[in-house]
C-alpha cells in the first residue's frame, strides 16, 4: 500500500509539473511565435543597419531634385531652410522651436567637414508634412511619420537637446542621449532582471485616451500593473487624469526597477521608447503606426512585446510574460542589446552622414548662398545636462 501511495503521489506531481508548462497554460502559440521570429531574424550590422530606410525615403527623388522643386518646397514654409556651402552651415531665421533646431544643428555642424554643398528643409514640428496624395512629392525632412506620409526621416533633435520638458525632473528636456545612456546603464545594473518588480509600469501624461485602459487595469489589479497619469501643460483638473489626482513624475532611471515597461505614441512617435530598452526591462510597445528612423530594425517578439492599439490583448500578454519569465527575460535582453549596440551617438551621426550624402547626390543644380542667411556656429561647451 505504501508503494502504491508513493507511486500515485509521484504521478500526481508529474501531472502538476506538466500542467504548469506553456502548452497546458495555453501559452504555446505565443512561445512558438517568439521562437519562429527569433529564428528568422537577421541581425543588422552597424555600417548598414539603417541603409534600407534611407533608400526607401529617397526613392521618390531618384530622377533628381531640381531648383524649381526646391523653390516649390520653400514657398510652402513647412520647415527651416538650411544650406551647406564650402563646409559652412547657414539657415533662415524661421525656426518655430529654437532648441529643436539647435539639436539638429549639433549633428550638421559635427559633420560639416565630410559634407558636400546642399540645401534642405528640415521640419522640427511634431507632425510630418508630405501626405501620400501630394503631387509632386517634395523633399521635407521630418523626425517621424506613418505609412500615410512620404517625408524623409532623420534622427530627432532629442538625441542632443530640445526634448519634451517634464517639470521638475527634466525642466529643459530629457537631455543628451549619450549621457542618458550612461545613467540608464547604471540603473539597469542596480536592477538586474531577478531583482526587478514583476509588474507592468507606466508614468506619463494623458496625451490621448488610448492609454486609458492601462490606467484602468492598474486601478482594478494593482498587482499586475502600476500605471498612473501625471500632469502635462494642458492639465486643468482631475478630469484630465481620469478622475484622480495626478501622480508624481518619475525619472526614467527609476522605471528600471520594473520588469515590464509600456511605450505609447504621443502626438507622433514617442521619445521615450529608446530609453526604456536600456533598463533591461521588457518593453510593451503599443501600436506600430508611428515610426522613427531606427524602428524598422526593432522586431516584435524578438526585441519587444507588441500590443494592440486598443490594448484589447493587454491583460493576456501580461499574464503570459509573468508565466514565462525566461522567455520574457530573453526578449528584454535582445531589446537592450540592440539599442546598446546599434543606437550609439556615433550611429546617429553616421545615419545623418549617409542620409545627407545620398540626398546631396540627388540635387541637379549648384546651390547658391541666400542673402540674409546667418551662419550657424557651434556653441562652445554646450551640454543640456
Amino acid at each position: 500500500m505504501r508503494l502504491l501511495a508513493l507511486f500515485l503521489g509521484l504521478l500526481s506531481c508529474e501531472r502538476q509539473s506538466a500542467g504548469s508548462g506553456p502548452e497546458e497554460q495555453g501559452w504555446l502559440p505565443y512561445v512558438n511565435r517568439i521562437h519562429k521570429r527569433v529564428q528568422s531574424h537577421e541581425p543588422c550590422r552597424n555600417d548598414t543597419c539603417f541603409n534600407r530606410l534611407i533608400q526607401q525615403d529617397l526613392a521618390s527623388f531618384q530622377s533628381g531634385i531640381s531648383r524649381d522643386l526646391m523653390k516649390n518646397v520653400l514657398s510652402r514654409k513647412l520647415g527651416t531652410h538650411y544650406q551647406i556651402i564650402n563646409h559652412h552651415l547657414y539657415r533662415d531665421d524661421d525656426c518655430m522651436f529654437p532648441a529643436r533646431c539647435s539639436g539638429v544643428e549639433h549633428f550638421l555642424l559635427e559633420l560639416l567637414p565630410d559634407l558636400p554643398d546642399m540645401e534642405m528643409v528640415i521640419n522640427v514640428r511634431d507632425y510630418p508634412q508630405v501626405p501620400l496624395w501630394m503631387n509632386p512629392v517634395i523633399p521635407i525632412f521630418s523626425f517621424s511619420k506613418t505609412s500615410d506620409y512620404q517625408d524623409i526621416m532623420y534622427p530627432a533633435w532629442t538625441f542632443w537637446e530640445g526634448g519634451p520638458a517634464v517639470w521638475p525632473i527634466y525642466p529643459t528636456g530629457l537631455g543628451r542621449w549619450d549621457l542618458m545612456r550612461e545613467d540608464l546603464a547604471r540603473a539597469a545594473d542596480r536592477w538586474p532582471w531577478e531583482k526587478k518588480i514583476s509588474k507592468g509600469y507606466f508614468r506619463g501624461s494623458r496625451t490621448n485616451p488610448e492609454r486609458d485602459p492601462l490606467i484602468l487595469l492598474s486601478r482594478e489589479n494593482p498587482n499586475l500593473v502600476d500605471a498612473e497619469y501625471t500632469k502635462n501643460q494642458a492639465w486643468r483638473s482631475e478630469k484630465d487624469t481620469l478622475g484622480r489626482p495626478p501622480a508624481k513624475e518619475v525619472p526614467l532611471v527609476d522605471h528600471c526597477a520594473f520588469k515590464y515597461l509600456f511605450n505609447f505614441r504621443g502626438v507622433a512617435a514617442s521619445f521615450r521608447l529608446k530609453h526604456l530598452f536600456l533598463c533591461g526591462s521588457l518593453v510593451f510597445h503599443v501600436g506600430d503606426e508611428w515610426q522613427e528612423f531606427f524602428y524598422h530594425q526593432l522586431e516584435p517578439w524578438v526585441h519587444y512585446i507588441p500590443v494592440n492599439q486598443d490594448l484589447s490583448d493587454l491583460r493576456e500578454l501580461l499574464e503570459f510574460v509573468k508565466g514565462n519569465d525566461e522567455e520574457a527575460r530573453r526578449i528584454a535582453e535582445r531589446g537592450r542589446q540592440f539599442i546598446s549596440e546599434h543606437l550609439r551617438m556615433e550611429d546617429v551621426s553616421n545615419y545623418w552622414r549617409s542620409l545627407l550624402t545620398q540626398y546631396s547626390n540627388l540635387l541637379t543644380y549648384r546651390v547658391k548662398q541666400r542673402k540674409g542667411y546667418q551662419e550657424v556656429a557651434r556653441k562652445p561647451g554646450h551640454s543640456e545636462l
